[in-house]
């Protein structure tokens, strides 16, 4: 828990990444800015640690639902169309993933789909909004999904010491410290 706190002081604006003011565009520029944001991070090795934490099918269908669901809020961020406050769904989705893993939320399939599945509209908004002033778009959102599967992969890695002899008290810490920093992101966006 003392690791999370010191990772969330040394992030001194967890809404950077998420600015509304256009992109630099490119697949490379899309590959580099999901690490560019914790809470962005967060989120996506959330889903593939909560997925491989439920097991089949949902190790599988999780980190599906997510970009595809993200794509469909990218295209309601272009279209601007009416969302509740973009920063406090994103700040949310960590904590609710994060405490999902640390409580041990068994879902059903269909409930940690929907769970999944609103948050990434918000991710998906987010960066929607920018995307029409990339300079290559469809570039830019290629690697963007790219790199954000692949976070969802460690998350499904990091998900493997649950096999290990005390992994899941392992793996349900890092859900603790990944919801604290959840509740500081909350923070920072309803103060905004």
């Amino acid at each position: 828990m003392v690791w999370a706190v010191g990772i969330g002081s040394l992030v001194s604006n967890p809404a950077a990444a998420h600015t509304g003011t256009g992109l630099p565009g490119g697949f490379v520029s899309g590959v580099i800015h999901p690490f560019s944001g914790l809470d962005h991070l967060l989120a996506m090795v959330s889903v593939g640690l909560w997925g491989a934490f439920l097991g089949r099918p949902l190790i599988y269908v999780l980190p599906v639902v997510f970009p595809a669901m993200m794509v469909v809020g990218a295209i309601m961020g272009m279209f601007v169309v009416p969302l509740p406050p973009v920063e406090i769904g994103i700040a949310l989705s960590v904590l609710v993933l994060g405490s999902c893993i640390a409580l041990s939320v068994r879902a059903p399939v269909w409930a940690a789909c929907l769970i999944v599945a609103v948050f990434a509209v918000f991710h998906g908004y987010a960066h929607g909004k920018e995307l029409p002033s990339a300079a290559d778009p469809i570039s830019y959102s290629a690697g963007f999904v790219l790199a954000t599967g692949l976070l969802h992969v460690s998350g499904i890695c990091l998900g493997l010491l649950n096999n290990r002899p005390n992994g899941v008290i392992a793996t349900r810490s890092v859900g603790a410290g990944i919801a604290a920093l959840g509740v500081w992101f909350f923070d920072q966006a309803i103060g905004t």
